[in-house]
This record gives C-alpha cells, sequence and structure tokens, in this order.
C-alpha cells in the first residue's frame, strides 16, 4: 500500500503506474527487456496515477462512494473517478481571485465542461457523477453541509502565498470528511534543504520539518497523516534533475531546480479518525 512519499523513478516502473497511466491516458513509459523505462517521463504524471492509486488501495474508487477535488484544472482525474461510479464535486478557484497564470496556460477549470474527458468517460457518466463548483481554497467558507469519503488536490497548495496558508487548507479541508475519510494532496518537497526554503511567494516549497509539524497539528484535529517516505531515491534520473527552461535538455523531469532548491513532489495521504488497520 502506498505511504506518504516522495516522486521517485522507480515509481515509472511500478505496476500500479503502468497500470493508472494508460487509464488516465498518459504517456506510459516504453520498458525495454531489462525493465527499465526509455522514454522521458514528469513527476505531474506521477502525481495523478499516485493519487488515484492511494485512493483504490483504500476502497475509495467504487461505486455510491463521493470525493471532493480542489483545483482541478484539467486534469483528468475527475473523469477517471466518475468512470469507476463516484460521485465526484469538482472545484476550482473563481477566474476573478486572480490566478491568471493557470487561466491563461488553460490549466483553470472554469466550467463543468472543461473537466471531462471523453477518451476516459462517456459524457452520459461523466454528467452523471461530476458536479462544478467555484471555490476559494484560502476561503473555503465552512462549514459545507455536505460531506465526501475523500478529498484530493495535485501540486495545489502550494500557491496560496505561504507555507501556513498551504498548511492550513490542509486542516480546513479534514472539515468535510466522513469519519474515515482519505485525503490526498500532493505539493513541492525541498530534497536539498531541511532548513533554508521558499517559505512565501508564488510557489512555496516544503520541507521535512513542515510535513512533520503538519502531521502533529492533524493528530490534534484525531486525524493521522501515514508514514512519511521521504528518500529521493539513487537512481540516475533522481539524483540528475531538470533545469531551466525546463523540458528542454533531455533530462526526466522527476527532480528539479527551482529557485536554488532541488525539488519534486510529494503525495500526502490523511485518514479522518484512528484506522486500526493502518496502525499496523
Amino acid at each position: 500500500m502506498l505511504l506518504s512519499s516522495v516522486c521517485r523513478y522507480e515509481h515509472f516502473l511500478s505496476d500500479w503506474y503502468q497500470c493508472w497511466a494508460p487509464r488516465l491516458k498518459l504517456v506510459r513509459p516504453v520498458i525495454d527487456s531489462n525493465g527499465s523505462a526509455v522514454a522521458l517521463v514528469q513527476r505531474k504524471d506521477w502525481e495523478w496515477c499516485a493519487i488515484a492509486q492511494a485512493l483504490e488501495e483504500r476502497g475509495m474508487l467504487a461505486p455510491g462512494k463521493s470525493g471532493c477535488g480542489f483545483a482541478v484544472g484539467t486534469e483528468p482525474l475527475a473523469s477517471a473517478f466518475a468512470a469507476r461510479g463516484v460521485g465526484i464535486l469538482a472545484t476550482d478557484q473563481p477566474i476573478q481571485a486572480g490566478s491568471t497564470p493557470w487561466a491563461a496556460g488553460n490549466q483553470h477549470a472554469a466550467s463543468l465542461e472543461a473537466l471531462h474527458h471523453p477518451a476516459i468517460v462517456d459524457a452520459e457518466t461523466f454528467r452523471r457523477n461530476v458536479r462544478f463548483k467555484p471555490v476559494d481554497m484560502r476561503d473555503l467558507a465552512l462549514p459545507w453541509k455536505e460531506r465526501f469519503d475523500f478529498i484530493w488536490s495535485s501540486c495545489s497548495f502550494e500557491h496560496l502565498g505561504t507555507l501556513e496558508a498551504g498548511m492550513q487548507f490542509v486542516l480546513n479541508a479534514m472539515d468535510l470528511l466522513n469519519l474515515g475519510g482519505i485525503a490526498v494532496h500532493t505539493t513541492e518537497f525541498n530534497l536539498s534543504s531541511n532548513q533554508e526554503t521558499v517559505e512565501a511567494g508564488v510557489s512555496v516549497i516544503y520541507r521535512q520539518q513542515d510535513l512533520e509539524r503538519l502531521g502533529g497539528r492533524l493528530r490534534r484535529q484525531s486525524c493521522w497523516l501515514s508514514q512519511l517516505d521521504l528518500h529521493g531515491g539513487d537512481h540516475q534520473h533522481d539524483i540528475e534533475f531538470d533545469y531551466p527552461p525546463y523540458f528542454t535538455h533531455g533530462r526526466n523531469h522527476v527532480k528539479l531546480l527551482f529557485d536554488g532548491h532541488v525539488i519534486t513532489s510529494v503525495m500526502i495521504i490523511i485518514r479522518k479518525g484512528w484506522p486500526e488497520e493502518d496502525l499496523t
């Protein structure tokens, strides 16, 4: 079972990634006779596949389940979950809230239609299972009347202005889960320092100490952050990193240089309540 972990090159060779990549209509790495990927891979694909796998392993992707996604943009997850019979509330910040870089890059969802991936799910199933609502992650306007079996976000809460603002979103969003519900989020992780980082700005970078502190705050809300696996990997493609301008150097985009720090994606998995099966 997947735990809270950082993106590593070995994951792209795993059975679970090889299963989810075609389901999400991502470019599937070419596997040679030695079991090595020879196609270029990138961490955004890992985020989507890892979120889906973490939810599936915990029984969340089944008919009758309900989920809420934040800052979904045009990602394929809402369509993939709808195809499994899951009821989805997809959210993105109101376009007037100032997310111009994402809106200009076609990474912002302004309507339900923007979320539909016809190659993943047919229109009728999609419309039956997916709703859309503008939501500002910086102000969830809690409490909501609705509760969900799971929630997710993909590299979103690091864009809320500060390290604390992102952590506050994670903490507040737990209020939207049923007891025993699952939250899965990905964000930026600092591999090169547990001290120096980007603490404020358009994109902040979380350190090990930040995630450990978040885990303590979640416990005070009777929520449980799964074990942290923060090993960055020792494969050549984990040691090498992409650098600006990205995607132009022929390197895998698993690790990258950002504002003087080597970073990658990290997935955190949180359960509301204290599941006996996860404590063994």
